[in-house]
């Protein structure tokens, strides 16, 4: 199993990737969340499964995200996504699952809030969303000071496309940074829970880490300052 692990993760590395590339990455993820198909749930079809349960928003939320940790583990699963990871630009199959699944979990966390996924607004706050409490230091280098509640101040006060062009851009900035200094990017470091596609299950912590921030921005609405904490 190590072996394999250590394959599969050199495998993984992809040099000379840039903002634009990653974008590329997470607007096919998104257009794919969007439509769902082939045994997979689509955004609004999963924020569906839990917009008539019991409990308060942050409650459906809660559980939407737990579901996605254990659902989403399963081996089933994961191979049952098919044709879906085919990408239009070259990156490991591992990776494009992983991200499908980040962006599909946190756009129907939007969805449960009551906000228009297929709005570019949104998009943008759940493509930031992927880098965990970063969120805040990202906005705040777009040039935005929001003292009120995140999402919504964002969807009424910062409409410009100048604006989203500057947040996608520092979000597939830091996705590919995350890995180091060296901007390489690979399977272990990329993306939050990737180890768990290889392993058969996902990392809980990092998993709830991501829709906590998603809920957060979306459910709960904190401010850039709390988002922080």
């Amino acid at each position: 199993m190590l072996s394999k692990f250590k394959e599969l993760k050199d495998k993984a590395t992809m040099p000379n990737m840039d903002e634009s590339t990653m974008l590329k990455v997470l607007d096919w993820g998104y257009e794919k969340a969007l439509t769902g198909g082939m045994g997979v749930d689509s955004i609004d079809e999963l924020a569906n499964n839990f917009r008539n349960g019991e409990g308060s928003l942050v409650d459906k939320a809660n559980r939407l995200i737990r579901w996605q940790n254990t659902k989403a583990a399963t081996t089933g699963f994961v191979s049952g996504l098919g044709g879906i990871i085919t990408l239009p630009v070259a990156i490991p199959a591992n990776i494009s699952v992983v991200i499908f699944m980040q962006i599909r979990m946190i756009a129907s966390i939007a969805a449960l809030g009551g906000y228009d996924v297929r709005d570019d607004r949104v998009k943008t706050l759940v493509y930031a969303c992927l880098t965990g409490n970063a969120v805040s230091e990202i906005m705040k280098q777009a040039g935005i000071q929001i003292g009120n509640k995140m999402a919504s101040s964002f969807i009424q006060k910062y409409v410009t496309r100048e604006i989203l062009n500057a947040i996608n851009k520092a979000v597939g900035f830091r996705l590919i940074t995350k890995a180091g200094q060296t901007g390489v990017v690979n399977l272990g470091k990329m993306v939050p829970f990737v180890g768990g596609v290889i392993g058969g299950s996902f990392d809980a912590m990092t998993t709830n880490y991501i829709g906590n921030t998603a809920r957060k921005v979306f459910i709960e609405e904190k401010t850039l300052e709390e988002l922080e904490k």
